[in-house]
């Protein structure tokens, strides 16, 4: 299975956003709190790839895999990948319990989480919102 990688300076693609708020440079995003966070990098012309590499974190009896986590964005330069989150506070504690499985499982591997109110509000600091197709007033 193949994985978009995007690198761009350019502030054309920052309001390039697809109808259904998902796709953005051709790439097909599972929740659209990806594609802002995919802006804000184009916008500072951060190298970045979405879900290039799934990590193993259980495995079962027979040596399968029978847990995984897929961080959403790997950052080629710092060396670092990000997981970004919704709102959906149940969502965000089995994320929380991946992230730890994966920092006890590969210790020398650089992942970060960050919040869907962060994307948010550097989204709407920097006037990113995508010319009204974008809603970003609501941060609760």
């Amino acid at each position: 299975m193949s994985r978009a990688a995007v690198t761009t300076n350019s502030d054309e693609r920052v309001n390039d956003v697809g109808a259904g708020g998902e796709r953005f440079e051709g790439v097909r995003f599972a929740h659209e709190s990806e594609q802002r966070f995919a802006r804000i990098l184009d916008f500072y012309g951060v190298e970045w790839e979405y879900e290039p590499v799934e990590f193993v974190l259980a495995w079962g009896s027979d040596k399968r895999p029978t847990s995984a986590f897929r961080p959403d964005f790997w950052l080629p330069n710092p060396g670092l990948f990000v997981e970004v989150t919704t709102l959906n506070q149940p969502l965000v504690t089995k994320k929380n319990g991946k992230m730890r499985r994966m920092a006890a499982l590969y210790p020398d591997v650089r992942v970060t989480l960050l919040y869907q109110r962060d994307t948010l509000a550097l989204l709407s600091k920097y006037g990113l919102a995508g010319g009204g197709r974008t809603q970003v007033a609501r941060t609760a």
